[in-house]
């Protein structure tokens, strides 16, 4: 199986650390995706631009779109959303939003991962989730409760989740958390940032 990938080099290693037996082929930008017709399937985990041109390939183009959604980007119905935030790629389990085909199925069995279908809403499930936490915990420091340490360590002992807030922060990126929290607000003033999340976000060059 042929699988054609654009992706930064940190998401590369997360997805080709799989099954050995696929033929990966990395490109610079998802538009080259069309000089591979005889792929199974493409991953675009560099953005979410979707061209009218993926339809002509008639197979599974999956892009790592967490806050936006397929309706939103006009996307062809061979396009799928998944979340491509850095840890997320190499769980046993992807969420997945968009047309779920025996191409599909067939892709995902040979990558040894379960598929579990989810609405086209910003921040599919997971995602949403654990920005919020993340987003309380800003809220916590911010208030002086505690520090960013302890808050870590009393997640992880008192939940038993495998990384506290801020370690999860590290690892996704502020930018993305703030990206996805500031779409959810649109529809619900729950999910406004929290004031240290920005500052975070802006920080980071």
């Amino acid at each position: 199986m042929k699988i054609v990938v654009a992706a930064a080099d940190r998401q590369w290693a997360e997805l080709t650390s799989g099954p050995q037996e696929i033929n990966w082929i990395r490109v610079a930008d998802p538009n080259l995706f069309l000089d591979h017709p005889d792929a199974s399937a493409f991953f675009n985990l560099i953005n979410t631009n979707v061209s009218a041109g993926l339809a002509r390939l008639q197979k599974p183009v999956f892009i790592n779109a967490v806050s936006i959604t397929l309706k939103e980007l006009n996307a062809p119905t061979c396009v799928l959303r998944f979340n491509g935030w850095t840890g997320f790629i190499q769980r046993p389990s992807w969420e997945l939003a968009g047309i779920i085909d025996e191409n599909v199925r067939t892709v995902f069995a040979r990558l040894n991962k379960t598929i579990i279908a989810v609405a086209d809403e910003p921040g599919l499930v997971a995602a949403r989730i654990i920005s919020m936490i993340i987003n309380e915990a800003f809220f916590t420091i911010g208030e002086g409760v505690s520090s960013r340490d302890e808050i870590d360590i009393a997640m992880k002992l008192g939940t038993n989740y495998p990384f506290g807030p801020f370690q999860w922060v590290d690892s996704i990126g502020p930018k993305n958390l703030v990206e996805l929290l500031q779409n959810l607000m649109l529809h619900d003033k729950r999910y406004q940032p929290a004031p240290l999340l920005l500052i975070e976000a802006e920080n980071i060059i």
